[in-house]
């Protein structure tokens, strides 16, 4: 459920007091927890470090991310891959065709014959 417009977007009162601290261009990383808060225009050029629940993911504003919450730009699951027969298979084909080109470039060039000479 979105927030009322009558209240306007959610930013949180420090991380705007701190943004206002800074001269613009600054590339201070200002590190936050506040995931919930809205990117306003105020953002733009300032890095934030944006916490996914271990670490402080440092974001770069532009123009592009205001409206989004800053959440949406520090993932908190890390996406692997699936597993199960097929990937296994898929896996040792990709190992298989790395293993051929390191191969060929390792091979030396074949010298090549000089062209007969022209009477």
């Amino acid at each position: 459920m979105s927030r009322s417009l009558k209240k306007g977007p959610y930013v949180d009162e420090n991380l705007i007091k701190k943004i206002q601290k800074l001269k613009k261009g600054d590339q201070t990383v200002i590190k936050t927890w506040a995931r919930r808060s809205v990117v306003s225009p105020e953002m733009v050029g300032f890095r934030i470090g944006i916490h996914n629940g271990r670490e402080h993911i440092p974001v770069l504003i532009v123009e592009d991310m205001v409206g989004h919450k800053l959440g949406e730009f520090a993932p908190t699951r890390k996406f692997i891959k699936h597993g199960g027969r097929m990937a296994r298979e898929e896996a040792q084909a990709e190992a298989k065709k790395a293993a051929q080109s390191v191969q060929t470039a390792q091979e030396p060039p074949k010298k090549s014959q000089p062209a007969a000479q022209k009477e």
